[in-house]
């Protein structure tokens, strides 16, 4: 199916309208129903079965009772939202044409709603489809209720997590991101607030707004949070999916520090410590953490530890808790 075709069919009018709030509902832990299948979604059956009766489900603001505010961002906000027939809960992300027309990134968003839409993997969060109107278009999330795995960071002793906590974490991390380049997918801003937790703490890959299909390998695009950057994006030179495994260890140093390993008070200064790889460990960083960092934090992207050695890495097995549900 072209889901590019469909999302190039959105019209950017200018217009402004607000999200209706319908009484509260829970927001507990539910599974996918049955039949519960968004439109633009690469789901054979049902296209099999679309094709043979002629019908075609779309949907519509209508379809959704739209509860409490989960976050805002830069087009627009995340509601909680039930889907009324099957009383599915979701995550109803709700942007603004006219936001989206100012800041020219309707192929940014075009570019997420084609990647996201296409992936499954159980720490990636799901795309179910999406629709728009005039004034605004929805995309409809999974909904992770723990939240964001920012502020548990900010939560914790010293804004660090413990051992293993860090390492399942980096552990689900890599395996997310192994999915998503055997599809040809970089992600390029892996970062704490691009990270959600699902209903038993696992990590779920959250904003795809940076991502791009790559099948040639090489970008050139500067794109991402100053921190996460690699030194070949900071430099400006092409780039390929070795950068997510750079961003994977400044996370892995954040998450048992409590900040990003080349953070500085100026743009300048943390854009040379990256450039120079220069960053120092606390005391408290285990020398098996270390010995990973410093296999992700190369200068040289062929040198980087690939995600299947992060994965077996023996400060990750060490810690490594299997879920077998």
């Amino acid at each position: 199916m072209d889901v590019t075709s469909n999302v190039r069919k959105m019209s950017l009018k200018e217009t402004n309208s607000k999200v209706q709030i319908n009484p509260k509902f829970s927001d507990k832990e539910n599974e996918v129903p049955k039949g519960f299948n968004a439109p633009h979604v690469e789901q054979k059956q049902q296209q099999q079965q679309q094709e043979k009766s002629g019908q075609k489900r779309t949907w519509t603001l209508d379809d959704f009772d739209i509860g409490k505010p989960l976050g805002r961002g830069k087009f627009g906000s995340v509601y909680l939202a039930r889907e009324k027939k099957s009383k599915f809960i979701v995550a109803l992300k709700v942007l603004f044409k006219d936001n989206i027309k100012e800041s020219n990134n309707e192929h940014q968003v075009r570019r997420e709603i084609e990647i996201q839409s296409h992936l499954r993997h159980p720490n990636i969060l799901r795309m179910f489809g999406y629709f728009h109107d005039d004034s605004r278009v929805y995309l409809i999330l999974e909904y992770a209720p723990k939240g964001a795995l920012y502020k548990h960071l900010l939560q914790m002793p010293n804004k660090r997590f413990p051992e293993h906590q860090a390492a399942n974490y980096i552990y689900q991390l890599a395996d997310a991101l192994k999915y998503c380049h055997v599809k040809k997918v970089i992600h390029r801003d892996i970062k704490p607030e691009n990270l959600l937790l699902g209903s038993k703490g696992e990590i779920k890959i959250a904003d795809f707004g940076w991502s791009v299909h790559a099948p040639s390998s090489r970008r050139s695009t500067l794109c991402g949070t100053l921190d996460y950057l690699s030194p070949e994006m900071v430099k400006g030179h092409t780039h390929n999916e070795k950068v997510d495994l750079w961003s994977v260890g400044v996370l892995c140093y954040e998450f048992l520090v409590g900040n990003p390993p080349f953070e500085a008070k100026t743009y300048d200064e943390t854009y040379s410590r990256i450039t120079k790889v220069k960053y120092t460990f606390p005391d408290h960083v285990p020398e098996g953490a270390r010995d990973l960092i410093r296999k992700l934090l190369v200068v040289n992207p062929n040198d980087r530890l690939e995600l299947d050695g992060i994965m077996a890495h023996p400060w990750i097995e060490g810690h490594i808790i299997v879920n077998n549900d």
